[in-house]
């Protein structure tokens, strides 16, 4: 069993539409290995978006840049920066060309716990390590010059193994977090029931300009 779960999971785990593999994601381990050590979670919140076919996806205006890793080929890490502060990580899925990607939400820290503690100093507790897209990356190192990535490659630096997926009666969905416009109800998000390192729900709030001006046009996600 223990060889199982530590098996990692091949590109085809990832060919597959975006919404399968976020919910099958789940209870997965995502495994980090960089210089300073390796850290390794438990997947417990996942939010899929579907390229050119979601208004919230990065993808959805079309190839940049910015988000060249999307479209393909699958197994992939797309890490984009948000708010001129944070990184985010995802996972590309689907037929290479298509667009569509999972972002990791949060986990819980199995291996490289002291580590993850040096990066994440203001956890006041093991499962907020994690707990966010934000906080994810910074217990296990990502920051964008990991995009593109190959995490069914030789391991380094990443890998996703096996684990031991939850009961399926403790997966719930619900609407991805901070999406506004179209997007806003599609229920893309999922995560295990009851797990601590689960981060809370936030709906999309407008900003609005320090005058009191007129909202600011939503962002698309991933």
């Amino acid at each position: 069993m223990l060889e199982q779960t530590n098996r990692s999971l091949g590109r085809e785990f990832f060919d597959r539409h975006v919404v399968e593999v976020a919910r099958d994601l789940l209870g997965r381990v995502l495994v980090c290995t960089l210089p300073q050590g390796t850290v390794s979670l438990r997947l417990t919140e996942v939010e899929a978006y579907n390229g050119r076919d979601d208004p919230a996806s990065h993808a959805y205006r079309g190839r940049t840049p910015r988000n060249e890793v999307m479209f393909g080929p699958p197994g992939h890490v797309y890490v984009y920066f948000t708010y001129g502060m944070h990184f985010c990580m995802n996972l590309v899925t689907g037929q290479d060309g298509h667009s569509s990607a999972v972002l990791l939400r949060a986990g819980e820290v199995l291996d490289g716990l002291e580590l993850a503690r040096e990066r994440r100093p203001t956890a006041r507790k093991d499962r907020e390590l994690a707990q966010g897209p934000a906080r994810l990356t910074m217990a296990v190192g990502v920051d964008r010059a990991f995009d593109g990535a190959d995490a069914c490659g030789d391991g380094i630096p990443f890998s996703v193994l096996t684990g031991t997926p939850p009961d399926p009666a403790l997966i719930r969905t619900g609407p991805r977090t901070g999406v506004s416009g179209a997007g806003a109800t599609t229920p893309w998000r999922f995560w295990i029931d009851g797990d601590p390192s689960v981060s809370p729900y936030r709906p999309h709030v407008p900003k609005r300009k320090p005058s009191g001006g007129p909202a600011a046009a939503p962002q698309p996600r991933t």
